[in-house]
This record gives C-alpha cells, sequence and structure tokens, in this order.
C-alpha cells in the first residue's frame, strides 16, 4: 500500500485509559509473543465470551523488543484487518503482560500458579528441536547446553535456558512442586500432529533432565494440537502512520491481517479454556486432515512462492502468484497433494479458490524472505509427505519434486538464508550437480535422499525458475 502521511497534529499515545478495555487475570502464558500470536489466538481469546476471565501473559523468543514495546502501551494493539476494500481497525487487549522471554523468574512464577490453565506456543518449527526421524536429539547444541543449565538450577544456580522448551520444562518442574495441578500446554506451530511434537520434545528434555520430572508431565500435562491460519505479514512504518491518521492514537505496535482466520483444535484442557469455539474455533476429534490441508496446501504454496517467486525476483506472495511460471507450479504440487486430501468435508476445490484469492491480495504485503527461513523444516512437512505419497502410487512427484528444486536453486543464490541447518547447506553448495543435489536433498530427507530417481529427478528439476532477476546474495530478511 501507499505510504500514509504523518498525523497533522499530535496524538495520544494508546493506553487503557484511551481504550478502556477491561484487564482480565492472567490464565494463559504465551511463549513466542509476535505478530502472528498477536493477530490469532490473543484475537480468539478476545472474542470469547468468557474474554473477562482469561488474561495473557506474553513472552518474547531471542529478544526482549516486542515485550518493552508493547509494555509501553499497556499491553494494547490495534489489528488492522486489510482487505482489498479497504482497512478497520480494532484494538486488542487479551494480552496484559509482555515479558521478555529471558525472565524465566515470571515465567516460572506465572506456571507456579494455580490459576494458570494454559501455555500456547509460536516458537517457530525449528525451535522444537527434533530430529529429521522426530526423535528426540539429546546431543542437539541447544539442548545440550539446555541441559546445563536445568541441572545448575537443579542445584541452586543461577541460569536461563536458552530456547522456548528449556524455559518451559524448567517452568513445569516449578509447577509440580508448587502442587498447582494440571496444565494444557497448545502448540500453534506450523506442524503436522504439533501437539504430538511438542510432547516428545518436552518429554525427551525432561527425561534428559531427570527429576522425576517426565513422569509427572506425562499425568498432568495435555498436549493439544492445532492448524492456525491467518496470514499476517510484517508491520511497517506506513502501518504505524496509518493508525496515527485514522484512529487518533499511536500506536508503536499495531499488526496487520487478512481478513481471513482460522483455528481448529483437538485435545483436552484438564483446567479449563476460553468459549474459543464461539469465537469462531472449531474443535475436532480428529485433527490431522485439517492440518494436511493446511500444511500442504497454503503453506506448501507458500514455500514454492518463496523460493521460484524470489529466483523470479519477486518480493512478495501476490508478486509470485502473477507470475504464469510461479503460479503453474503452485497449482501442479496443488494438484499432487489434493490426491492425498480426501476426507469428508475438506472440499478442496473451494479451499483452492480461496486461497489463490488471499494470496492475490496485494494489499498484504506477504514477504517471500519472510516466508522462505527454515526450509529444512519447512520443506519436511509440506513438501516430502506429497511426494512420498505420490510415489508410493506409482507416480512421478515431480510438481512436489520442484518445490525442493527451487530451494536448491534459492540457496545457491543467496548465502543471506536463516536455516537450522545452515552449516551443512554452505557444506553441500561446495558439490556440483546431483552430488549438490543429494547433498541438499539429504538434510530434507535421508529416505528421499537414498532413492537415485528422486535425486536425479530434483536434480533435473534445478533450474526451471530462470530468472528476469535473480535473487541477490546481499538479500535481507524482514
Amino acid at each position: 500500500m501507499n505510504a500514509v502521511p504523518p498525523a497533522k497534529h499530535p496524538v495520544p499515545a494508546l493506553d487503557r485509559k484511551l481504550k478502556p478495555l477491561p484487564k482480565p487475570p492472567v490464565r494463559i502464558v504465551h511463549l513466542g509473543l509476535g505478530a502472528f500470536h498477536r493477530s490469532h489466538q490473543a484475537w480468539y481469546t478476545q472474542q470469547a465470551p468468557d474474554a473477562a476471565e482469561w488474561g495473557i501473559a506474553a513472552f518474547t523468543g531471542r529478544r526482549p523488543d516486542a515485550a518493552e514495546a508493547l509494555s509501553r502501551q499497556d499491553c494494547l494493539y490495534t489489528l488492522i484487518e486489510r482487505s482489498a476494500g479497504g482497512d478497520s481497525f480494532e484494538v486488542i487487549g487479551s494480552i496484559v503482560e509482555a515479558v521478555d522471554g529471558a525472565d524465566v523468574g515470571r515465567l516460572c512464577e506465572l506456571l507456579a500458579a494455580g490459576q494458570t490453565a494454559i501455555v500456547t506456543l509460536t516458537i517457530t518449527e525449528a525451535a522444537y528441536g527434533l530430529a529429521a526421524d522426530g526423535t528426540f536429539d539429546a546431543g542437539a547444541p541447544g539442548v545440550v547446553e539446555d541441559l546445563r543449565t536445568l541441572a545448575a538450577a537443579a542445584a541452586g544456580e543461577a541460569g536461563v535456558p536458552g530456547t522456548p522448551l528449556g524455559r518451559l520444562v524448567l517452568a513445569l518442574a516449578r509447577r509440580r512442586d508448587s502442587g498447582a495441578g494440571p496444565i494444557a500446554v497448545v502448540s500453534c506451530d506450523n506442524l503436522s500432529a504439533n501437539g504430538e511434537v511438542a510432547r516428545r520434545a518436552v518429554l525427551g528434555l525432561a527425561s534428559a533432565w531427570g527429576q522425576d520430572l517426565a513422569e509427572w508431565i506425562t499425568a498432568n500435562v495435555s498436549f493439544v494440537s492445532t492448524s492456525v491460519d491467518r496470514i499476517t505479514p510484517r508491520t511497517t512504518e506506513s502501518d504505524i502512520a496509518e493508525v496515527a491518521e485514522q484512529c487518533g492514537y499511536s500506536d508503536n505496535s499495531p499488526v496487520v491481517a487478512e481478513p481471513f482466520r482460522n483455528w481448529v483444535l483437538s485435545g483436552g484442557f484438564p483446567a479449563g479454556r476460553p468459549r474459543w469455539e464461539e469465537a469462531g474455533a472449531v474443535v475436532v476429534d480428529d485433527i490431522e486432515p485439517y492440518e494436511n490441508r493446511k500444511l500442504w496446501l497454503l503453506n506448501g504454496a507458500h514455500s514454492m512462492l518463496a523460493y521460484a517467486g524470489q529466483l523470479r525476483g519477486h518480493a512478495t506472495v501476490a508478486d509470485a502468484l502473477a507470475d504464469p511460471a510461479c503460479r503453474k507450479a503452485v497449482e501442479d504440487f496443488w494438484d499432487e497433494a489434493a490426491r492425498h486430501l480426501q476426507a469428508e468435508g475438506l472440499d478442496i476445490p473451494a479451499y483452492r479458490q480461496a486461497l489463490l484469492e488471499r494470496f492475490g491480495n496485494a494489499r498484504i504485503a506477504h514477504r517471500l524472505a519472510q516466508i522462505a527461513a527454515d526450509a529444512t523444516t519447512k520443506l519436511r512437512m509440506r513438501a516430502v509427505p506429497a511426494l512420498t505419497a505420490e510415489r508410493a502410487a506409482g507416480r512421478s512427484g515431480s510438481g512436489s519434486a520442484l518445490m525442493i528444486a527451487a530451494w536448491i536453486d534459492y540457496v545457491g543464490a543467496t548465502s543471506d538464508f536463516q536455516d537450522p541447518l545452515a552449516a551443512g547447506i554452505h557444506a553441500a553448495n561446495a558439490l556440483e550437480g546431483n552430488d549438490r543435489a543429494e547433498a541438499l536433498l539429504r538434510l530434507v530427507s535421508a529416505a528421499l535422499a537414498d532413492d537415485a530417481e528422486i535425486v536425479s529427478m530434483v536434480g533435473a528439476l534445478c533450474g526451471s525458475f530462470a530468472a528476469p532477476t535473480a535473487v541477490s546474495a546481499t538479500t535481507t530478511h524482514p
């Protein structure tokens, strides 16, 4: 969108005196304070009819900035809902405390409180730290460091676990010690069976630490699986200026989101939860068909566009989708994935059409560089399942393989990428031809890399997105 000029006159800062929303008690703790949480789970919580009973204390990840900015305005912020027809504005007040993630003392205090009923997570797919086969990896660098810190904590020494899961495990130990009772952990990250992934990661770390904590977690902590969906691009300076101009107050932390939203949950809440279903969430017994539809069709298309689009010189999802080469790659991948989405009620044709309309909303500047991060983790969930299923059915799986080939070309065209296996990617890039393709494919799936036909197909598909303007080695992540 065009930049909005600054307000002509000074405007007051957003606070609860200006927007007198009630401040509910903290009953939900969130790890991973960011734009998506604020556009999604916090929005649903505010819309629930019992919102006055359910305040959120949200902890940041690597940096304290978001917590500091929100705290300056009493944790209120504006949600800008951006459609093709214009913008609407809503002040969200369900977050009542924003905390630096390194403040494990406050995290432990909140989880030790009996009224805290839920921990929600948006910590990114890579943060769960499981090995490629889905098992807990006690030798991962972050885990090794966390175990040292946890051991020191058990001995009464000060220390802060470096990962969100390390901090969660420490806080769960404090809850056990306080006798506060059962609690639900709700993963809202883009992972298949994310509740089960969270359970394996938390129990793996707890078991490696000892303290008999794993037994208590097994008996007292439920792990809820979810499918989450709302496109939430990064906030820009023009968004901040627009709020001042249109709303008459200064907000340092507005969030922009598309009108569409979806939340599907499956699992138990032993200490209760907000009535999210009355705000539009869906509670189901079997979440797998819904999460696969979203992971493969929405997230899979995003990954295809992220790599193919940048190779062809595009910056946003809408720009890439308008490119016939990128659009065809998405449609071909969808054709393959849709063959394995046959559960009743999914309505795949309507879902695909809705995605095209959502992706084509040029007023939502969803940056491809943002989507491209952590590819080795994301491709395992977005490209590998469809490719494996197609091969098992006797078909080539070339539409799915093209996503991996586009990523291989992308990491060969830029050195500025974020990935948990970045060192392995750089090492593989020193190879050539199919040797390079095999080495990079192995970082995503050893099983696929062991299949010579798949390696040859992926290698042949490399170069499919010859660029009018190639991605630059100095591309920056917004």
